[in-house]
Order: C-alpha cells, then sequence, then structure tokens
C-alpha cells in the first residue's frame, strides 16, 4: 500500500488528506504550527513538524516511496517559489518520493482574450503571482526528470466550495465590473479539484517516467460578474453594484484588478479523457445548489 505525504494541508490539500485516510492508506502532513497540527490528529492524520522557511526543520521527512502532494503556497512577494526548491533540496536520495502531484494555477497562460484554450497554450504568467507558479512548475519538473520521478502539474483555476464563497464580500456591497466587458473565468469545485488530485496518483501508478499537465475546471466558464451575481442568488443576497473599468482602477484591489485584466475559458477534455474525472459539479448551478445545502445543515451564512 502506496504511503502519501502531503505538504500544504490548508483547504484543498486537509480534504485530501482526510479521502487518503477514509480509503485505507497511510498519510502524513507537514504541519508548520501546533494549531496545524492538532487538526491534523484529530481527524486521525499523522502530522510531521516542519517549516517551508527552516531548512533544518525538514531533515528527516518520511517522504521515501511516498505520494507527495505539494499544495504548499509560496511567499507572497516575488517571482519565484524558494519554499518548494528548499523542500526539494533537503530530501537525500532515501527520502525520494515515488511520484509527486502538485497544484499550480491557470493563471501561468496570463491573458488569452477569452479565447478556449487547452494544456498547449504557450504559457506567459503576467502578475507576479502566477510568475511564482511557474516557476514552482519549472523547478518541480527540472528536479523530477533528473531523478525519473514521474509526476503530475494540475493548473487550477479559482476554487469555490460551502467554506469558500464571496459571501462577506457581496455583505458589503462591494462592486463589480459591468456584466458586458467583464471577464472570463473559470472554476472548479472542491470536491472535484479532490478527486482530480487523487486521479492523478492513479494516472502515473503505471507508467514510465513522465510529468504530465492537466487543466482543472469544470468546463462551463461565465464571466467574473455572472460568478458574483449567481452566488448572490444562490444565498439570497443582494447583487453587487456594478462599475466600469475607469471605476475600477480606483475602487477595487490590486489582486481584483489582475484577475480581471485576464479572460479565458479552459478546455478540460484532457483532465477528462485521461484522469477520468467528470465532474461531479458541472457548472454554478449545481455546485452553489450543494453549497446551499452544506451551509444549512451546518446552518452558517457567515
Amino acid at each position: 500500500m502506496t504511503d502519501v505525504f502531503i505538504v500544504g494541508c490548508g483547504y484543498v490539500g486537509f480534504r485530501v488528506a482526510q479521502k487518503v485516510n477514509a480509503r485505507g492508506q497511510r498519510v502524513a502532513a507537514l504541519a508548520r504550527s501546533s494549531a496545524s497540527r492538532a487538526r491534523l490528529q484529530s481527524a486521525g492524520i499523522q502530522s510531521v513538524a516542519g517549516d517551508l522557511d527552516k531548512p533544518d526543520s525538514l531533515s528527516e521527512l518520511p517522504t521515501q516511496n511516498t505520494v507527495l502532494y505539494y499544495f504548499a503556497p509560496p511567499p507572497s512577494q516575488g517571482v519565484t517559489d524558494p519554499r518548494l526548491a528548499t523542500l526539494l533540496a533537503a530530501l537525500p536520495t532515501s527520502q525520494w518520493p515515488q511520484k509527486m502531484v502538485l497544484i499550480s494555477t491557470t493563471g501561468v497562460y496570463g491573458d488569452c482574450e477569452g479565447a478556449w484554450i487547452d494544456e498547449s497554450q504557450p504559457v506567459n504568467p503576467q502578475a507576479d503571482r502566477a510568475k511564482r507558479r511557474l516557476n514552482a512548475e519549472s523547478i518541480l519538473q527540472q528536479w523530477c526528470s533528473q531523478r525519473q520521478i514521474p509526476a503530475v502539474i494540475l493548473r487550477v483555476p479559482g476554487i469555490y466550495g460551502p467554506e469558500r464563497l464571496p459571501i462577506k464580500r457581496l455583505q458589503q456591497g462591494l462592486p463589480v465590473l459591468e456584466g458586458s466587458i467583464s471577464p472570463f473565468s473559470n472554476r472548479i469545485y472542491v470536491d472535484d479539484l479532490v478527486r482530480a488530485c487523487l486521479a492523478g496518483d492513479g494516472f502515473i501508478k503505471n507508467r514510465s517516467y513522465s510529468t504530465e499537465i492537466y487543466n482543472i475546471s469544470d468546463g462551463h466558464p461565465t464571466t467574473m460578474t455572472d460568478y458574483f451575481n449567481q452566488v448572490a442568488d444562490a444565498l439570497g443576497l443582494s447583487r453587487p453594484p456594478q462599475i466600469d473599468w475607469a471605476a475600477a482602477q480606483t475602487i477595487l484591489s490590486p489582486e481584483m484588478r489582475s484577475y480581471l485584466a485576464e479572460s479565458k475559458r479552459l478546455d478540460n477534455r484532457k483532465m477528462r479523457e485521461q484522469l477520468g474525472i467528470v465532474p461531479e459539479y458541472p457548472d454554478l448551478a449545481t455546485g452553489l445548489a450543494h453549497c446551499k445545502h452544506q451551509q444549512l445543515i451546518n446552518n452558517d451564512f457567515s
């Protein structure tokens, strides 16, 4: 039975750890803080103390012959990901994983002017956050290639789910771009992303060395404004006010403006055909209905 080690046990990583644990595999996760360790242990997941910003803490990780899932975010500044480089440099030959799965971002493609794109689209990251992720991809591919370790890179757009909806933003009445000029954006429901992560492991079980890249999305992009409107409608909140691009330059945050500067529609055929992932939540209406159901159960609309 193959062991699994997870680096970055946040919103997605914790769910992957739970799924792996539920199917009877041994799973461990890197934990930087005592709170993280307690959370993992309460879920029956082994925690391993370590900090990606402190190389000395990574000297004895239980990564030998594991599937190593890397979900940790890069630093918030710069255009490189020294954290992934630090982790890989800390692994001696005796601790090399059997294979690796990395979450990246579809932001590496930059602005595609609303065109449909697949994995053959040239990368052209514009925002620093996307440049950091592309750097992580390059680090991983080079490291795995030199050691003949197979890897899967999942390029992921906006992730949504019961605990990840823009509820506070809508409650505050923050504006969005006018619908007619709003860019296309892509999404994936968190449960479908977890399935894709686990399928990425399965895809390379019986393959020789390779690095494969997959666009992960529900296959039904809409505009950014439509996303906010659909969330508001699903949860019984007021739709946000709309502003033109000139007003957006002064009102919206730099991060939001960077998202609005890019427009693309993701073709997910490779995900469907090779990973065998047909989204259970293929559009916003389906995903938001499930979010609302979960929030009613948990009585959480905060």
